[in-house]
């Protein structure tokens, strides 16, 4: 079997891994085009391109695939299969009738919850108890494609959006090797179901503003936030006058003060009166500082400490 593979963040490089476990031919990979990068703005490769050619595999970065010879280049390499992972770019119908078995999607979530660009953070916010993944057939709609394969997974109490990102990431690479497995066996893809009517909803891309935390707020949604948003945009927070990035926190029981209060800060955290409840801030970042705890932060703010 003949495929090509597109992808661009990390979350996508275990998934190229997969691939090239298994006895198929990688005709090449597509990725983004290298982008600015860093406080020097210099052009960086995604990091599929860095897998990708670790590999000696071709790669191809189109802009996007409106004109006829993008598509004409990507159909030249006659693949059987194009698998999709996080590419970030929009496949137009002739660009999905190419391949004879069709286009491959993993996406990080059980569908058709969560269709979109942020599942993962947007699982979190909602305080969902579980997630997965799903290998799809690709539509021309938003992830609306039927379903070949699904993989459940908790959520633990304590996932970030990276954690859940990398658990999900190597759920996701193990669902598409078993299923270019069941395809080299068979010669046909898994049996795809159509996604029920029922329980669609939609992850928004993220938005910077979103990672700033509104002390009437409830604490639940604080923590969940807190956890959501790292690494990014990570959470921020003004914090006795001060506005830091919140790292890691922890929602307590509590009430009566006004919302931002600090009402204890000791070695063990720093709790701040919410619409319902506290947060207790455990590691912390001063602007242009490091992440600290929160016994290193009171050091340098020795007013803030109190019982």
């Amino acid at each position: 079997m003949r495929l090509i593979f597109a992808g661009t963040p990390e979350f996508a490089v275990p998934h190229l891994a997969a691939c090239l476990a298994e006895n198929v031919e990688i005709a090449a990979v597509y990725t983004q085009p290298d982008r600015p990068a860093g406080r020097g703005r210099a052009l960086g490769a995604s990091p599929v391109k860095w897998a990708a050619l670790a590999a000696g595999l071709v790669v191809e970065q189109p802009e996007n695939f409106k004109s006829a010879a993008a598509r004409e280049r990507l159909a030249a390499y006659a693949p059987d299969l194009i698998v999709v992972v996080a590419y970030g770019l929009i496949l137009p119908r002739k660009v999905l009738a190419i391949p004879r078995l069709g286009c491959w999607n993993v996406h990080a979530s059980l569908l058709p919850r969560w269709r979109g660009a942020a599942p993962i953070q947007r699982a979190i916010l909602a305080g969902d108890a579980q997630t997965g993944v799903c290998l799809m057939r690709m539509e021309a709609g938003l992830d609306t494609g039927p379903v070949m394969l699904r993989r459940e997974t908790g959520i633990a109490a304590d996932d970030t959006g990276g954690s859940l990102h990398d658990k999900l990431a190597t759920l996701g690479a193990q669902v598409l090797g078993e299923g270019l497995r069941c395809t080299l066996a068979t010669g046909e893809a898994p049996v795809a179901t159509a996604q029920p009517e029922a329980g669609i909803t939609y992850a928004h891309k993220l938005e910077k503003s979103e990672a700033r935390l509104d002390w009437n707020e409830s604490v639940t949604v604080l923590e969940r936030k807190v956890r959501a948003f790292d690494p990014w945009p990570v959470a921020e927070a003004d914090l006795a006058g001060e506005r830091v990035r919140v790292w890691a926190a922890q929602a307590l029981p509590g009430g009566g003060a006004n919302p931002g209060a600090v009402v204890a800060a000791t070695k063990h955290g720093i709790d701040i009166a919410c619409g319902a409840g506290a947060l207790r801030i455990a590691r912390l970042q001063r602007a242009g500082g490091r992440v600290v705890t929160a016994a290193d932060y009171l050091n340098a703010r020795p007013e803030l400490k109190r019982a």
